[in-house]
């Protein structure tokens, strides 16, 4: 079966989504995790350290400039389930306005990021890259920050892992997954409809604000 951008799309509205067992597996899988990982957009959190470290604003945030490099840089490890047929997929949604990146600068170098897809007010988030110390901490906070101001309502990780559970994430069971799903569906959301917060102190108040 071909797997084209269409067919991609709505493998998220149904709750799945694909992988590969390696970077060189030319075929592709899909995925529906028994438990989900999701970040609560309400209970991000910051610790002391991390809001020292955004506070201090010594990188730079940009979105959707470098999505394929942030692609590359998460696949860059050694067992990935990135492979060149859902690279390109992932590329072409982008080129779409369905799939997003955020990026990490810091002395004009590329330190870190992350992506995913868009479907209704959800972001299906698909993988993060880090070069430098919490690099993709900084990626995280500064994208909860963006989903909150642009209306969206699920925030999923796929799977839970102990980095993410130690900023917020939780897992939840399939059926609660479906039934957040469905509701973030019923809803329209755009992630390029807001600015990028003005700084870290931005992000970190707004964050004690509603957290």
């Amino acid at each position: 079966m071909t797997v084209t951008p269409e067919l991609l799309l709505q493998a998220y509205r149904a709750g799945v989504f694909p992988m590969a067992e390696h970077r060189d597996d030319p075929e592709m899988f899909w995925v529906d995790p028994r438990k989900r990982g999701v970040f609560p957009l309400d209970r991000f959190h910051i610790s002391r350290s991390l809001a020292k470290t955004l506070r201090r604003d010594a990188y730079r945030v940009t979105r959707n400039t470098r999505f394929a490099e942030v692609i590359d840089a998460c696949a860059d490890r050694s067992e990935t389930w990135i492979n060149r047929d859902i690279r390109a997929l992932y590329e072409e949604l982008h080129k779409r306005g369905d799939a997003h990146s955020l990026e990490i600068w810091m002395n004009d170098r590329l330190v870190g990021g992350i992506y995913g897809v868009t479907v209704g007010a959800a972001f299906c988030g698909e993988s993060m890259f880090s070069r430098e110390r919490d690099a993709s901490k900084i990626a995280l906070a500064w994208l909860v920050d963006l989903l909150r101001r642009t209306g969206f309502v699920l925030f999923d990780t796929q799977f839970i892992t102990h980095h993410l559970a130690s900023l917020g994430a939780i897992e939840i069971s399939r059926a609660e997954y479906r039934t957040q799903l469905a509701q973030a569906l019923r809803m329209e959301a755009d992630i390029t409809s807001a600015p990028l917060a003005a700084s870290g102190q931005d992000v970190v108040q707004r964050n004690t604000q509603t957290s």
